[in-house]
């Protein structure tokens, strides 16, 4: 079993938070974790860088001197990659790097890296946000109380708190997502995971329904 202590927005305990790892996931398997990172990453790739081919500079195709008589190595037109000035031999073309692994891997993969947040001791069980307006001194405040201030950290809300994003929107390396948006690779690219009870609460009953 793994206990956590659930604290409040001052900081102190207000209890404590159990269940079996095995209603979360399955062992962690790294390599499945690094195939979704890489993923994800590719995902991410714009692909639009984009050189010019000799047949895409401007110029003309004329053979700058004749083959044979002069002396000289033989040569083209001015457009050739081995001339200054001239197209690029393997010129980049924009393309799409993104592709998916399947949706059970994915959401097996994002089990696994909540569980290791919390075999790592890197998960803190918030026992609930109580913000009635948008602050960033509020979040700000919390986050300094909890010990993770400076430090990059995901709060993961159950269902879309917008004042807690609004709140926390201004301070650097600070992201908020709801509980059913999260994958492997947001919980993996942040150091620590603020979650609350009902949260965790909705990731297990989630994941218990999932894992065989």
């Amino acid at each position: 079993m793994i206990s956590v202590a659930i604290r409040d927005m001052s900081g102190a305990e207000s209890g404590s938070y159990e269940f079996d790892p095995a209603e979360l996931s399955r062992p962690i398997n790294r390599q499945l974790l690094h195939d979704a990172v890489v993923m994800y990453e590719a995902n991410r790739r714009a692909g639009t860088a984009q050189t010019k081919s000799r047949g895409m500079v401007n110029g003309s195709t004329r053979k700058l001197y004749r083959q044979k008589g002069t002396g000289r190595a033989r040569a083209g037109n001015a457009r050739t990659p081995v001339r200054r000035g001239g197209g690029h031999a393997f010129a980049r073309k924009p393309r799409n790097f993104g592709y998916r692994l399947p949706r059970k891997a994915l959401r097996a993969a994002a089990r696994m890296a909540l569980l290791s947040k919390f075999q790592d001791d890197q998960a803190i069980v918030l026992s609930e946000w109580n913000c009635t307006e948008p602050k960033t001194r509020v979040v700000a405040n919390v986050l300094a109380s909890l010990g993770v201030a400076g430090e990059s950290v995901l709060l993961a809300t159950d269902g879309l708190d917008g004042n807690v994003r609004r709140s926390a929107r201004n301070i650097e390396n600070v992201q908020v997502l709801p509980a059913s948006d999260l994958n492997a690779w947001v919980l993996l690219r942040n150091r620590r995971l603020v979650v609350t009870v009902a949260a965790l609460d909705c990731l297990l009953s989630r994941s218990a329904a999932a894992v065989v």
